[in-house]
């Protein structure tokens, strides 16, 4: 008697690779070991970059505020420091974002800590 492999589950795993992979050129989106191989490789990625894009909001973030800060008469480190010993919590995402679009919101920031 033949030896029992459990084809359903494995048909669905491959399928499940296989629509990961759509749109991958060539043999990455067709031959099943290529496919298994990219598809781990791009979920590893995926996984870093989650982490990474954090970092990188973070620093764009600080761009954005201190460009403002200075235009303001003032830096980044005297801000952040200031706006510390006045209790004032505020995040770098929304520093950046009144830096952006308020201006003038941001000037007042700027104005009650130094």
């Amino acid at each position: 008697m033949a030896r029992a492999k459990n084809k359903v589950a494995a048909h669905q795993k491959k399928k499940k690779y296989f629509k990961l992979a759509k749109g991958y050129w060539g043999a990455r989106s067709k031959v099943w070991t290529i496919v298994r191989d990219h598809v781990e490789k791009g979920l590893t990625y995926a996984y870093r970059d989650r982490r990474n894009k954090k970092r990188t909001f973070r620093s764009l973030w600080i761009v954005r505020i201190n460009a403002a800060a200075r235009l303001n008469g003032t830096t980044y480190s005297n801000l952040m420091h200031g706006l510390k010993k006045s209790n004032i919590s505020i995040n770098r995402k929304v520093l950046a974002d009144l830096a952006m679009n308020h201006p003038d919101a941001f000037a007042a920031i700027v104005k009650q800590v130094g």
